[in-house]
């Protein structure tokens, strides 16, 4: 049961850097991970080439869970600071995109809320200002 080990690769081009960073934002804001995506990747910015580097050693590793080619495509794209910088710019505007329905919907309920507490508690009070005159 020998696997082969794929060839590393050097260099990727705009397009593939265009949808490794699609596909990457798109998987953590879809999850609802958009706020602690972007604080990691912020956080990473300034080491972003060590933290390509480290993915690089553990390569061999990581070709047991992950896709050897996508692996290296993200460790290469986290090299370029400008790919990490429009990463976190897709984030947020996918998570902005994919959110807001839920949060309207979620702000609406809260509205709901408070008018029928507002409903209960005018009720309330009301009926005992009639019996008390």
């Amino acid at each position: 049961m020998k696997k082969q080990h794929q060839e590393i690769l050097g260099s990727i081009s705009p397009d593939e850097a265009n949808n490794m960073i699609e596909k990457v934002a798109r998987f953590i804001a879809e999850r609802q991970l958009g706020s602690a995506g972007i604080l990691l990747l912020e956080s990473l910015h300034p080491l972003h080439g060590i933290a390509s580097q480290a993915m690089y050693f553990i390569l061999p590793f990581a070709e047991m869970v992950f896709d050897s080619q996508k692996y290296q495509t993200f460790a290469l794209m986290l090299q370029e600071g400008d790919n990490l910088k429009r990463l976190i710019k897709r984030i947020d505007e996918l998570d902005e995109e994919i959110n807001r329905e839920r949060r309207a919907q979620s702000r609406l309920r809260t509205k709901r809320r408070k008018n029928k507490r507002r409903a209960f508690f005018k009720k309330l009070f009301s009926k005992k200002d009639r019996s008390a005159e």
